[in-house]
């Protein structure tokens, strides 16, 4: 890994990230991800090589879960990431075990920033302005981390950087502030940025599904996502779905509602 990360840093990368949180079978099979959280030592001695193999101006960072099966070894983990000189740790406030069910435990987060030096980022379940507002209170972190729930509002970020601000009030629960920050008609040049992506890196057969499966985070705050969702629903044809992708993309620079319930075909 060390080896892996030095020829990235040739690269001139921001930063380099070690995750230890991630709970896929494969990975974790191949002693990789989340399952490390059991052996402190080694997290310890990966994170150390790494931050020797890259020059000192360029970060080195981790990410862990609270543990693999429960959270025993949650210090240990996070002291032994610390202490190998790591920049700044994010910890996704679940174990592997508790996958990504609700609820998060901010307060062993909090725990984690009391013990260590380095910066800690808060991470899960924040879903919007009150959720990032509540998870500040109790772990007295800063710094969030943001995944699924900017996938499903990707103006999230925004519209919690405003609350800061005082330019919006927190809300108590799904809040309307990251939909307003980020409207549909900002979002359907995401959708078109991506689409070019996975139409890029993705094998062809496997393309309409990546697609789909971002709207079907979208339909939850935007109506305008659950009618275009319905509208490719059955099509699994790439270039049908990139015709229907510039027909609304060129719509959204014209008028501040896209339509979105025409014909795919």
């Amino acid at each position: 890994m060390a080896e892996n990360a030095a020829r990235l840093a040739e690269l001139a990368p921001a930063g380099i990230d070690l995750n230890f949180g991630c709970p896929a079978k494969t990975v974790n099979r191949h002693r990789g991800g989340a399952v490390l959280l059991d052996e402190p030592e080694l997290i310890h001695a990966i994170v150390a090589a790494v931050r020797r193999a890259v020059p000192a101006h360029i970060d080195v960072s981790a990410k862990m879960r609270l543990g693999y099966d429960d959270d025993a070894r949650l210090l240990d983990c996070a002291h032994a990431i610390d202490s190998a000189g790591a920049s700044e740790l994010a910890v996704h406030a679940r174990t592997k075990a508790h996958g990504y069910r609700p609820p998060a435990y901010w307060e062993s987060v909090a725990q984690v920033r009391q013990q260590v030096r380095l910066p800690v980022i808060a991470n899960g379940e924040i879903w919007s302005v009150a959720d990032a507002a509540r998870c500040r209170e109790v772990t007295g972190c800063d710094a969030l981390m943001l995944g699924r729930g900017m996938v499903r509002r990707p103006g999230l970020a925004r519209a919690i950087r405003q609350a800061g601000a005082g330019a919006v009030e927190p809300t108590t629960s799904y809040s309307d502030a990251a939909v307003a920050a980020l409207p549909w008609r900002r979002v359907v040049p995401l959708l078109a940025d991506f689409w070019v992506d996975v139409c890029t890196r993705v094998e062809r057969r496997h393309r309409a599904g990546r697609l789909k499966q971002w709207l079907n985070y979208l339909r939850v705050a935007y109506p305008e996502a659950q009618q275009a969702f319905d509208a490719l629903r059955a099509v699994n044809d790439p270039d049908a779905i990139s015709a229907w992708v510039r027909r609304v993309q060129a719509l959204a620079a014209q008028a501040t509602q896209v339509p979105v319930t025409e014909d795919v075909i």
